[in-house]
Parts: structure tokens; sequence; C-alpha cells
């Protein structure tokens, strides 16, 4: 099994950046295609960003440009970096994991977005 923990949200002014973690534990995500997902207020879950083992990235529209998805195989560990945040990506952000045929997901981390 794969636990997933997020960590890295908080309260930050539009125009601002945040670093999200997503730390991997219980088995290698080294092999796994791993994703960003978040879920505004009173909206449903939608995807931000995906990589896969190879490094290969895919952004939602609503961020390219501004957010970039990335690993360290070293540290089980993905991340994603945000800059220039606005107001609509307040969200909680979850981590996503798909290895062996199973997806795992994070707690979530709160990403909160002040004008």
């Amino acid at each position: 099994q794969v636990q997933l923990v997020e960590s890295g949200g908080g309260l930050v002014q539009a125009g601002g950046s945040l670093r999200l973690s997503c730390e991997a534990s219980g088995s290698s995500v080294n092999s796994a295609a791993m994703g960003w997902y978040r879920q505004p207020p009173g909206r449903q879950r939608e995807l931000v960003a995906t990589i896969n083992p190879l490094g290969s990235t895919n952004y939602a529209d609503s961020v390219k440009g501004r957010f970039t998805i990335s690993r360290d195989n070293a540290k089980n560990t993905v991340y994603l970096q945000m800059n220039s945040l606005k107001p609509e990506d307040t969200a909680v952000y979850y981590c996503n994991a798909q290895l062996l045929w199973h997806n795992y997901w994070g707690q979530g981390t709160q990403v909160t977005v002040s004008s």
C-alpha cells in the first residue's frame, strides 16, 4: 500500500507562490503516474497536473505557465510549484498516485489565495 501526505498549503495573497509536497511511504512511487487534483469550494474535484514515471507532464489549461509538477525519486516525493496565484486557485489540493491498478489519495492540503 501507498500512503500519501500533502504539505505546504497555506494562505497567500494573489500573485504569490507556494510549493506543495506529496511525500509517499509504504512503497516506491517511482513507477507510478502521479497527479495533483484540487477541489475548490462548492465545486467538483478537478485535475491540475500529472507526471508520468518518465517525467512527461500535463497541465490543466487554467494553470499552464504558472504551475510546475516535478518529482524527486530519491525522496519518493512529488511537488507542485505554484506561481502567480489567483483567488480562483483556492481549493483543497490532493495528491494522487496510480500504481498497480490502484489509485491512492492523500488527505489534502488547503490553499487559500486572497485578493
